[in-house]
């Protein structure tokens, strides 16, 4: 991964904010591939002129390769994933495939709003998401202790999408329930692997310690 400015884009360039659980995942399926890319760091609620250009809805992630053009993190990590085979991130079954991008746009349309929320909302709205992202923690803790990782025994397009948040938890103010270890295990187990270290912008890697 290598900082660039707009002039400066080789054939494989992300447009992404510093601290996003969306960008986030993004850069994660980027680090797991072992793909070489070019970091464009944007401020969302200032777009510079090319993703303006490049993308109607003027959001990050933002992928762009040559001519393609990707947003949107579920279609980009999709992309990735096919574009860049190895190693697989998605099982091969069509019933396993499924069941993880449910669970994907489950994170999406419920942990991702509360979480924004949080970072972003008056006291009052981050206290509110706070507490429900608390629920949405302790409810899921038996999917955590069903499989190695996020509903599947192999890592997937589904831990890309839960890590970033597992990795916030503590700098949001929601901590683990007491039944919670094998979440804590489960973000331990991810957060060794040195392609996670290399997903990390500087200020998501100040959110908290990386396990010894």
């Amino acid at each position: 991964m290598m900082a660039a400015s707009p002039r400066m884009r080789n054939a494989l360039t992300l447009f992404s904010s510093a601290d996003d659980v969306l960008c986030h995942r993004v850069r994660l399926v980027l680090a797991a591939k072992g793909v070489t890319y070019d970091l464009i760091t944007v401020d969302p609620k200032d777009p510079p002129e090319d993703l303006i250009d490049l993308n109607p809805y003027h959001s990050v992630p933002t992928l762009v390769e040559r001519d393609l053009v990707l947003y949107a993190a579920s279609v980009v990590t999709e992309y990735l994933d096919e574009r860049y085979p190895h190693p697989p991130l998605m099982p091969v079954d069509p019933l396993s495939r499924a069941r993880l991008r449910l669970a994907m746009l489950r994170l999406e349309h419920d942990w991702v709003p509360e979480v924004r929320a949080i970072q972003t909302g008056t006291k009052a709205n981050a206290d509110a998401a706070r507490k429900r992202l608390k629920e949405l923690v302790a409810t899921s803790v038996p999917l955590f202790k069903a499989y190695k990782f996020f509903l599947n025994s192999e890592m997937s397009l589904a831990d890309c999408a839960m890590a970033p948040i597992i990795w916030r938890l503590e700098a949001l103010g929601v901590p683990l329930p007491k039944d919670g270890k094998a979440i804590e295990d489960y973000g331990n187990r991810i957060f060794r692997n040195p392609g996670f270290t290399r997903s990390l912008t500087p200020q998501e890697r100040n959110l908290r310690e990386l396990p010894a």
